[in-house]
């Protein structure tokens, strides 16, 4: 095995490489700040990484082994919405997980989205696949408790945390309108920037 490297000595543009990565959006609100991070890498991605939202995650019901049905089981359907979520990350190299933080914590909506791909135990969506954590909070601390939870459930889960993926918002750094300026979007880009670098591939 060797990495793909997003090193310009190394230019996978030039193989016609590409490294592919999901994003899941822990805020369901429509003008989210956390919204606009996503889709601010999603625009700027560096050369050679494609970045695309998982929509509806927010449809997604809760966590529930009676109704996790294995593909062709006679005891019922797995909810589509499961399907879509798990075959999007399954077929990703890579996934960032951009979260706001909730009285301290990480959103349920993204928990449970992580309790799904972590199933079928050890051959989940999630399973050895390199994982970002990035993320706004209007707090000072800049959901930093928020981080923490996820990466450690993304571990549990199977996922391979990209520890060098640290990034953090806090209110102060948005601009006066309340958005996101340009250095702050930069420093995102830069941040995610490693994910391709994690991205192994057979030879």
């Amino acid at each position: 095995m060797k990495r793909r490297s997003l090193v310009p000595d190394h230019d996978i543009t030039a193989q016609n490489a590409k490294v592919t990565v999901a994003v899941l959006v822990g805020s369901l609100r429509s003008a989210s700040i956390n919204k606009q991070l996503a889709e601010s890498v999603v625009r700027n991605a560096p050369a050679g990484i494609e970045f695309s939202v998982v929509e509806n995650i927010g449809r997604v019901p809760f966590y529930n082994e009676d109704v996790d049905y294995a593909p062709g089981s006679t005891d019922g359907v797995l909810d589509p919405e499961v399907v879509a979520l798990r075959e999007r990350v399954a077929a990703a190299d890579a996934v960032l997980i951009v979260t706001p933080e909730y009285n301290g914590s990480a959103p349920a909506v993204l928990k449970n989205a992580i309790d799904w791909l972590s199933r079928p135990y050890g051959t989940g969506a999630l399973t050895g696949k390199p994982v970002g954590v990035i993320g706004v909070a209007l707090g000072r601390f800049g959901g930093t408790w928020s981080r923490e939870d996820i990466r450690k459930s993304v571990k549990i889960a199977g996922g391979q945390v990209v520890e060098e993926v640290e990034f953090g918002v806090s209110g102060s750094q948005l601009d006066d309108s309340g958005r996101l300026p340009a250095e702050v979007i930069d420093g995102a880009v830069d941040a995610v920037r490693v994910l391709g670098s994690e991205v192994a591939v057979s030879v």
